[in-house]
């Protein structure tokens, strides 16, 4: 081959190689596979293997046709920089052959994940596709359950951190890579499920559009998407700064004023209010990302910046379900747990909780395996864990949020207004005081005596008693909460990823 034909050959794996299929794409509202990593990567970066790979289908089609339609077999994959930080980027093609995973596309992603296992470094995965691809003849399958693509990239689950990205129908074996990822990105027009509509029908299942199945309302509320977005250039985007928590600390910048922190708690318990603000306010400026908001939302997750350091935020959500820890509440704290362990991030844990959920129905949601989930997560961190007691922390839903007690965290602190207990004050009343309440005949004088005794309880149970007890470190001005944080983080050596542990993908 000389190099006239080489550069042809290489020519028509461009995109301007096929105007056709990415006018229909850009028509779609889509972009590229190539338009994506390029937007993604550092310009000039990129070193792209397999890309003269054609779909393994030259016994049934001509193979003029196959470089023309199929090039790099429907997967772009390969090394580069994102924002200086060396990665594998792979990403799927919608524009040849509906994005499917063929064989020799296996055999390029096997590659690259072997590779990415040697050299440690994170991988972005674009995931968009409709799952395995029936139509390659020229290699010979009869199961082709030996396909190692989902054995080796579920490996790499708290080796190396993985976001995917998906936009358009993700399905079967594609979805499974999103499915296995530490971090989903998905647009708006994102679909996700296990099986696309051919397979469903094949099931004996019904017949449906591929939009009516795992669309982003639906993915977002129930917890596998981590990040919705837009479209596709805003997915590249977050992916960009979700990367960057992985690159290692950066110069500290400026910090929103801490001031503004002594006016954000009501002080009436009652009282409900955004936690969220709390968290963008201690971290630095623009660095935060909440994750899986709309799912469990009495608990808030996200990863920021503290002082330069990536760290994780756990936060009860008073707004829903009064920051109590529910099931739902406990599986996406005890993921993210493991998460920010696996990779090295501190976690702050802002507590205002009124313990853990309880009640008949909440017992019908495996209450008690699943808020435990949260208390063993905790306990095993490697990584330091700050708390903070912004109001309330009562009974073993606080414990939870501290990795067990307050002795376990490496600091725990207190904002002054701030009642610790072992349950919710009036609860604790009924409980201990039951037989003295009930010798109370008039109904009315009961509750006011409820409610005397409440108060008194909770002058027992103060920040500043608890302090005095040296149940936890220090009560503290929450306008020094940032600087107390990041003093304590600086004192703390870094934990270095321990390749015996997985992040559960769920």
């Amino acid at each position: 081959m000389s190099m006239e034909e080489l550069a042809s050959r290489k020519a028509r794996t461009r995109d301007d190689a096929r105007p056709g299929a990415v006018a229909k794409r850009h028509a779609a509202g889509g972009r590229t596979a190539r338009e994506n990593l390029a937007d993604l990567v550092d310009e000039g970066s990129f070193v792209e293997y397999g890309a003269l790979a054609v779909a393994a289908q030259e016994q049934r089609r001509d193979l003029a046709e196959l470089i023309a339609r199929t090039p790099a077999d429907g997967i772009v994959a390969g090394t580069a920089r994102v924002g200086g930080l060396p990665c594998a980027v792979l990403a799927y093609d919608a524009t040849v052959l509906a994005g499917t995973q063929g064989m020799r596309g296996h055999q390029k992603t096997d590659r690259l994940l072997q590779l990415v296992e040697r050299l440690r470094v994170p991988v972005v995965f674009f995931a968009e596709g409709g799952g395995g691809r029936p139509g390659d003849t020229d290699v010979p399958v009869a199961s082709a359950l030996d396909v190692r693509t989902f054995a080796l990239w579920a490996r790499l689950s708290g080796v190396v951190p993985r976001i995917a990205v998906v936009a358009g129908r993700c399905f079967a074996g594609n979805a499974v890579i999103a499915g296995a990822a530490d971090l989903i990105v998905a647009t708006a027009t994102a679909n996700l499920g296990m099986a696309g509509p051919a397979m469903i029908a094949g099931g004996g299942l019904g017949r449906f559009e591929p939009e009516e199945i795992g669309p982003i309302d639906v993915q977002t509320r129930n917890g596998v998407v981590d990040v919705a977005v837009a479209d596709e250039a805003e997915a590249v985007a977050v992916t960009k700064r979700l990367l960057g928590f992985f690159a290692g600390p950066v110069p500290p910048g400026p910090a929103a004023d801490q001031a503004v922190l002594r006016g954000m708690v009501p002080e009436r318990e009652r009282t409900a209010y955004d936690v969220r603000p709390i968290v963008t306010t201690l971290a630095d400026p623009g660095s935060v990302v909440f994750l899986r908001e709309r799912f469990a939302p009495e608990l808030v997750t996200a990863l920021a910046r503290l002082d330069g350091r990536t760290v994780g935020f756990v936060a009860n959500h008073t707004r829903h379900a009064a920051g109590a820890i529910t099931s739902d509440a406990a599986d996406k704290g005890a993921r993210f747990l493991q998460l920010c362990d696996a990779y090295g991030f501190p976690v702050v844990s802002l507590v205002d909780t009124p313990g853990m959920m309880v009640g008949p129905e909440a017992e019908r949601t495996a209450l008690v395996r699943h808020t435990s989930r949260l208390l063993v997560a905790g306990a095993r961190l490697r990584v330091p864990l700050v708390g903070v007691v912004l109001r309330r922390g009562y009974g073993l839903g606080a414990q939870a949020m501290l990795g067990g007690s307050t002795k376990e965290p490496v600091l725990t602190v207190a904002w002054p207004a701030a009642h610790l207990g072992p349950m919710g004050l009036e609860g604790a009343v009924r409980l201990g005081m039951r037989h003295e309440l009930a010798a109370i005949e008039d109904p009315d004088e009961r509750e006011r005596t409820v409610r005397r005794l409440t108060e008194e309880y909770r002058e027992r149970v103060e920040s500043l008693n608890a302090a005095r007890l040296f149940e936890i470190d220090d009560v503290i001005d929450p306008a020094d909460t940032r600087a107390i944080i990041a003093a304590t983080l600086s004192a703390c050596p870094p934990v270095a990823p321990s390749p015996d542990r997985f992040v559960d993908t769920w």
